[in-house]
C-alpha cells in the first residue's frame, strides 16, 4: 500500500529488505557488535600495531614495470597469486605473576577446581626420591608390547603445535602438561573422561619449547618461552615470573635436586645461570659458549655440575662451576654432526651415554620433520639406562624405541587412532606411560 507506482519486481525487493532488517534486529547484533568492540579496544593497547601507510598524495608515484603490475608484454593480464594468510596476533601477556585462570574464562571458576585439585593432591603424595629399576632387555620389550592406544586416551589439549611436554611423576593419576607455538599451557588430567579434564592456560607469548615439573615438588610447573622462564604453582594459582631476559631462551634444566638453580639456554648462543632463590628476574650469570645457537640444555644426572648443550653442528660438555662471561671453553665436545643438531640428552642413570638428534639421518633414518612440524628430541626413557624414544616420519605413523646399539625395539603406531607425526614425546618415570603430542595441539597416550 502507497507503492502502487512501483513495479512488481520494486515491491518484492522493498518486502525483502524490511524483512531482512526485521530479522537482523531480532538477532540484537548491535548488542554483540559492542560486546566485540569493548574485547577489540581493552586488546588493542596489547597487541603490535603496524605501521600505517603513507597516503598516496604524498608519495611519488613510481613507474611499474610490466612484470610487477602481472601483465604479459602482449597486455594480457596474468592470473592472480592466492593471497597468503596473515599470521595470527595474540593479547599480549604482561610480565609479572599471573593468576592460574584458565583461557576460555574471565576468572574462578569450579569447571578448574577439580583439575587443579587433582594436581595439588597428587603431588602431595609424590614427595619421594625416583628410584630407577633396570630391566633385563627381554622383559623391557614385553613392557612395551604391553602398551596400547585408544580412543579415549586421545584429546585435543593446545590449539596449536605441541613444542614441549612434561608428565607428572603421580603412580595414581596420568597427569600431562603440553605447552604450544602460541604460549598456551594445556593440564590434562587423563583418568577424566569428561570435557572437563583439560583446561588452557596462557602464562606466555611465544612458543614454550622448554617444560618440567619439579623433581623436588611436582606441584611446580616449570615453562620456558622466548622471553621468560615461569613457575605454575598449584598451591596459590598463580604462574611466578623467575626469570624475564631480552634473550631468546630456548631451554633449561635442573642444576639441583631441589630445583633451586637452573642452567638456561638462548637461541643466539650463549647459557644463563638462574637462582630462584634470589629477588628480581634477572639471571646470575650470562656466559658466551662460542655456539651460533644453543637449542637444548641438560644437566649430567649424576655430576651435577656438567651440562650438555647442543647447538647448530656443536655438541659440547661444560662444568658450571667455571663458567664465565666470555672465552668458556668445553669439558668434552662431540664431534661428527654435519647438519643441524636439534637435541642432545645424558642417559638417565649415569650420564655415561648421550643421545642427539641431527638433520644429518644418522641411525639411518629420515629426521627432516620440515617447517611445519616440531622438531625430533630423542628421549631416554627413564627407566631404562640404555634405551631412547623419538618421533619418526615413517608410515604408517609411529613413535620409535630404539636401544644405544641402533637396534630398532619397538614401535607405537595404531592404524585406527594415530594418523599425525608426534614430534614431542614424554615417558612416564616409574610407569609404562608414553605420551606423543602432534603439530595440531593433540596428544596420545600409550
Amino acid at each position: 500500500d502507497g507503492y502502487s507506482e512501483l513495479s512488481a519486481y520494486e515491491r518484492k525487493r522493498l518486502k525483502n529488505i524490511t524483512e531482512n532488517a526485521k530479522f537482523f534486529a531480532a538477532l540484537k547484533l548491535h548488542e554483540s557488535a559492542a560486546k566485540l568492540h569493548q574485547i577489540a579496544t581493552k586488546r588493542q593497547s596489547r597487541v603490535t600495531r603496524r605501521a600505517k601507510a603513507k597516503k598516496a598524495e604524498d608519495e611519488t608515484v613510481r613507474r611499474r614495470s610490466m612484470r610487477l603490475q602481472r601483465v604479459e608484454p602482449s597486455g594480457i593480464p596474468m592470473p592472480k597469486m592466492p593471497v597468503q594468510p596473515e599470521a595470527e596476533e595474540y593479547p599480549q601477556v604482561p610480565a609479572g605473576p599471573l593468576p592460574m585462570v584458565p583461557e576460555d574464562q574471565m576468572g574462578n571458576s569450579k569447571l578448574t577446581e577439580n583439575l587443579l585439585t587433582t594436581w595439588m593432591r597428587i603431588s602431595e603424595v609424590v614427595l619421594f626420591t625416583i628410584t630407577y629399576v633396570l630391566m633385563m632387555l627381554s622383559r623391557y620389550e614385553d613392557s612395551l608390547n604391553s602398551m596400547v592406544l585408544s580412543e579415549d586416551n586421545i584429546k585435543k589439549v593446545v590449539k596449536y603445535r605441541v613444542c614441549s611436554m612434561a608428565i607428572h611423576p603421580s603412580e595414581s593419576i596420568i597427569f600431562v602438561a603440553a605447552g604450544d607455538k602460541s604460549g598456551q599451557i594445556g593440564l590434562w588430567n587423563v583418568n577424566c573422561k569428561s570435557e572437563e579434564g583439560a583446561h588452557v592456560f596462557i602464562p606466555h607469548n611465544y612458543p614454550v619449547t622448554c617444560m618440567h615439573f619439579s623433581p623436588f615438588n611436582p606441584a611446580h610447573l616449570l615453562s620456558l618461552s622466548n622471553d621468560t622462564l615461569r613457575c605454575g604453582d598449584v598451591t596459590r594459582a598463580v604462574f611466578d615470573e623467575i626469570c624475564r631476559s631480552e634473550e631468546n631462551l630456548s631451554s633449561f634444566d635442573f642444576l639441583e635436586d631441589n630445583a633451586s638453580t637452573a642452567i638456561v639456554g638462548d637461541w643466539d648462543g650463549s647459557v644463563a645461570v638462574v637462582d630462584r632463590r634470589t629477588p628480581g628476574t634477572s639471571s646470575e650469570l650470562s656466559a658466551d659458549i662460542g655456539f651460533k645457537r644453543t637449542r637444548t640444555v641438560h644437566v649430567h644426572p649424576v655430576n651435577k655440575q656438567y651440562f650438555i648443550a647442543a647447538g647448530s653442528v656443536d655438541v659440547c660438555i661444560y662444568d658450571v662451576r667455571y663458567l664465565k662471561p666470555n672465552g668458556n671453553k668445553p669439558v668434552s665436545s662431540l664431534k661428527g654432526h654435519t647438519k643441524s643438531v636439534a637435541s642432545a640428552y645424558f642417559s638417565p642413570v649415569t650420564g655415561n651415554r648421550v643421545v642427539t638428534v641431527c638433520a644429518d639421518d644418522k641411525l639411518r633414518r629420515n629426521n627432516n620433520t620440515g617447517r611445519w612440524l616440531t622438531r625430533f628430541r630423542a628421549i631416554w626413557d627413564p627407566k631404562q639406562e640404555d634405551c631412547f624414544v623419538v618421533g619418526s616420519m615413517a608410515r604408517p605413523r609411529q613413535i620409535e624405541v630404539f636401544q644405544d646399539t641402533g637396534k630398532l625395539l619397538h614401535s607405537f603406531y595404531n592404524l585406527d587412532f594415530l594418523s599425525s607425526v608426534c614430534s614431542i614425546n614424554v615417558v612416564h618415570p616409574s610407569k609404562n606411560i608414553l605420551v606423543g603430542g602432534n603439530s595440531s595441539g593433540r596428544l596420545h597416550v600409550f
